[in-house]
């Protein structure tokens, strides 16, 4: 039982890490499980565990962002009316989280009617290494075109994204629901830059955007496997959403103090770099 724990706070290390940073927290799981397997645990554990741990990810959001997304009020001039039910929530969140679950719809459409479809076909170290590198060389480019081009910018950040902009992210976000490997977050943040956001104000749209999204995968995949664990089971779930969400807290504020002075470019040559490995380990040596 002591291994099977160990083996999940790896795991849990590997999500919080690799969940915000924009490298495929999936593609990671599925690829470092080729060498460290769970060996008291179902397939179809395994399958619900590698979507649920990130429900640590998402309470590390919560807690780093809770002034910012957390839409009930005393103040009375935030509100969205004096008097009422509405005076007790504020205006600009309110709006904020219709633009994130405006962005989330893709995505939940494809994960709700197709998710199984998606894993059988593309849930392989071949796609995923084809993933990693189509993406690490995009956020390239990206970047290269950011050195010329004007970004967006007001006192409040997130109050510059349209519904228009939340509608374009999300669809970059149901690149990343079908591909393992794309990167939520990496993904997303594309979409971000192309569309003219800041670094900072698309990785805090990202993280934003994780909530439901996350959310809703990981209540779906619960539900999927029917809540029927083991007690070895429950440990290690419960040992990897601690860790990730444990991680998760330092990786985001790693990131945003990161990205004030440098760009993306790293991550993407790190991509490369690993689906090439990747690509030779599969092809030439496994």
């Amino acid at each position: 039982m002591l291994i099977e724990v160990v083996k999940s706070i790896l795991f849990g290390m590997v999500e919080g890490i690799t969940e915000w940073l924009p490298i495929s927290s999936t593609g990671h799981l599925i690829l470092v499980e080729q060498f460290v397997k769970f060996t008291q645990v179902s397939p179809e554990f395994w399958n619900m565990f590698q979507v649920v741990i990130q429900f640590g990810a998402i309470l590390a959001v919560v807690l780093l962002y809770w002034n910012k997304i957390w839409p009930i009020t005393k103040n009375k001039k935030e509100a969205i009316q004096p008097t009422g039910v509405l005076s007790y929530f504020n205006k600009d969140i309110m709006i904020l989280w219709m633009k994130i679950l405006v962005a989330c719809v893709p995505a939940a459409i494809i994960g709700i009617f197709f998710d199984e479809v998606f894993e059988a076909l593309f849930y392989n170290p071949f796609c995923i290494a084809l993933a990693l590198i189509i993406f690490g060389i995009a956020f390239i480019i990206v970047e290269n075109l950011n050195k010329t081009k004007h970004h967006k910018k007001t006192k409040e950040e997130n109050k510059q994204i349209t519904y228009k902009d939340a509608i374009m992210i999300g669809i970059f976000q149901l690149l990343a629901a079908i591909f393992p490997g794309t990167s939520r977050s990496g993904a997303t943040i594309i979409g971000g830059l192309l569309i003219g956001l800041t670094r900072p104000n698309a990785a805090e749209f990202t993280f934003y955007l994780a909530i439901p999204t996350m959310l809703g995968a990981s209540l779906l995949k619960l539900v999927k496997f029917g809540f029927h664990f083991t007690g070895i089971e429950l440990m290690i779930l419960l040992v990897g959403m601690i860790v990730s969400f444990l991680v998760s807290v330092l990786v985001i504020k790693f990131l945003m103090n990161y990205i004030k002075k440098h760009d993306f470019k790293v991550f993407g040559y790190y991509r490369i770099a690993l689906g090439i490995i990747v690509l030779i380990y599969f092809c030439f040596v496994r």
